[in-house]
């Protein structure tokens, strides 16, 4: 790889903001903060420029599964400094989290990607073996985790035991387990588009793949970063408009999946569309499937309350939520009204956070 490459702003955006991040600097003033914010948008989209790079030696399904993970991983490790840190105050966090991610990764992410989609193309076409895959394995551990907790009863509310948290975590790496199994080894053609031309894709070297790699990692955990650090100027922007401080988690998992969503966006942009699904639906599915079972363990070693169970009004919402996406999705095609449906749910899921 040549020194001139390094130049790249991919390459210097991430590297920038790691040392404005541990300069101190942010936080000490509005002019601070905005070049924070111009310096996570730039890692942003070098984390998309990395994932590709590395997607493209990797391959499919494996190069999606690597972004998914990557992002998923850094979001529990926030969620569990968060918990542990603001202790009972934080017993929502994590079911906030979740749910934020799964709202605008279902409406946001999978509704932009199919309307910029069908308006450039009318339709695009995708395996309906594989969405079913992922619906089914996603409405599973929705149910288990963010709707059951409120019917049981050895626990009055919201809550599971002891013993209900170590039963539902260990459903939810059984069923991400045996889908990775069915994506990657079984089934790998469900999540495949065989590929018309090839030759003209760019194959990137083992070395240049391993930096990119690298440097994806450090564009991810330095995106988390940035976004906890900017937290409380967002916080006091949400408070001066008068919002609830519920919308402050949905701005921050906004921010931490724009890496994803921007790289599912330009997919179906390039017609793509069955990479946008698997980076979509497998960031959803991993979200759930990891955090759950990485936060129910924290949460019973430091001993801390954990509501899980959704109210009635977000029970509402991610039941229309998932269900729309199913018709979506039922057909193998896609067009510009279901991506509008689907925007319009994610309206109303923003709407009734600012006006509950």
């Amino acid at each position: 790889m040549r020194f001139r490459e390094l130049l790249h702003y991919t390459y210097i955006f991430p590297v920038l903001a790691v040392v404005y991040y541990f300069s101190g600097l942010m936080g000490g003033g509005i002019i601070y903060d905005i070049i924070a914010g111009i310096l996570l948008i730039g890692s942003v989209l070098s984390a998309v420029h990395h994932a590709e790079v590395v997607a493209h030696k990797v391959g499919e399904p494996f190069g999606t599964i690597i972004l998914a993970l990557c992002i998923t991983i850094i979001e529990v490790a926030l969620i569990i400094s968060l918990m542990v840190a603001g202790g009972d105050q934080a017993i929502t966090l994590a079911r906030d989290t979740v749910f934020a991610a799964v709202m605008l990764i279902l409406n946001g992410i999978l509704g932009i990607c199919i309307l910029v989609g069908g308006v450039k193309y009318h339709e695009q076409f995708f395996a309906r073996t594989s969405a079913t895959t992922y619906l089914v394995s996603i409405v599973s551990i929705l149910i288990l985790t963010l709707v059951l907790p409120n019917f049981t009863s050895s626990v009055n509310g919201p809550f599971y035991n002891e013993a209900q948290l170590i039963f539902v975590s260990i459903a939810c790496l059984v069923i991400y387990g045996v889908f990775l199994m069915v994506q990657t080894v079984r089934h790998r053609s469900y999540f495949i588009v065989p590929d018309e031309h090839p030759e003209e894709h760019y194959i990137p070297s083992l070395s240049k793949t391993l930096i990119s790699f690298g440097f994806l990692v450090v564009c991810l955990v330095i995106v988390v970063l940035m976004a906890k650090g900017l937290s409380d100027t967002i916080e006091s922007m949400v408070q001066s408009l008068g919002a609830p401080k519920s919308l402050v988690g949905v701005i921050i998992a906004a921010v931490v999946l724009l890496p994803e969503g921007v790289a599912a966006i330009r997919a179906a942009r390039a017609n793509q569309i069955q990479s946008s699904l698997n980076l979509a639906l497998g960031s959803a599915l991993a979200s759930i499937g990891l955090t759950i079972p990485a936060v129910s363990t924290v949460c019973i070693m430091y001993d801390i309350p954990l509501v899980l169970g959704l109210d009635k009004k977000d029970v509402i919402l991610l039941s229309l939520s998932v269900f729309i996406v199913m018709l979506s999705l039922s057909r193998g095609k896609t067009n510009i009204l279901y991506g509008t449906v689907l925007l319009v749910n994610l309206a109303a899921y923003i709407f009734t956070v600012i006006v509950p």
